[in-house]
């Protein structure tokens, strides 16, 4: 949307974290809402803009209004599951907490996907470190350097990540899949 911008777009308006979302990660990806030329338009930004540029719907006196229903029901290229958490955590610790917390996460899987993505599993990579806490992530990182050399073959490492995602998954009892709407 022309004349959009926001100072952080790795945390959407909506509350959604788009700095772990695989499209953000392509090589002419989404700069998420408010990053600069190429945004979609946007109903949510639009809506920002009338009420006088808020940072993050959650802010507004009017949130959660409409545009909000059954908005986390179903995910699309990210998970939505999260997001009332992740917004309760804004709130509660404020958003400069949780910017560093999406920040640090970004930086794992930033690395995930440059020594153990196979080809297969950006989506999957992406899903895990967005459903997951900022704790669990670094627990599976750790686990990852130390079982997962990058000198192993492209595939075992790959699979060997997914492994101990899901894993760490089921402890939780987190389901590492997007939520796709049903077909009518």
């Amino acid at each position: 949307m022309r004349g959009f911008t926001r100072p952080c777009p790795d945390f959407a308006l909506c509350g959604l974290s788009c700095a772990l979302c695989p499209i953000h990660h392509m090589a002419d990806g989404c700069p998420g809402c408010g990053g600069g030329a190429g945004n979609q338009s946007c109903a949510i930004a639009r809506c920002s803009m009338e009420r006088g540029g808020v940072e993050h719907c959650f802010q507004c006196e009017a949130y959660p209004c409409e545009r909000y229903e059954g908005f986390f029901d179903y995910d699309s290229f990210l998970p939505c599951r999260n997001v009332p958490e992740d917004i309760r955590r804004a709130r509660e610790l404020g958003i400069d907490a949780l910017r560093q917390e999406i920040g640090e996460k970004k930086a794992i899987l930033t690395e995930l996907l440059a020594g153990y993505n196979d080809g297969r599993r950006k989506t999957f990579f992406c899903t895990a470190v967005n459903l997951l806490s900022l704790k669990d992530v670094r627990r599976a990182w750790a686990e990852v350097r130390a079982r997962y050399p990058l000198a192993l073959p492209e595939k075992e490492r790959g699979a060997g990540v997914a492994e101990v995602f899901r894993a760490i998954a089921a402890e939780r009892g987190v389901e590492l899949k997007l939520r796709k709407k049903p077909k009518k």
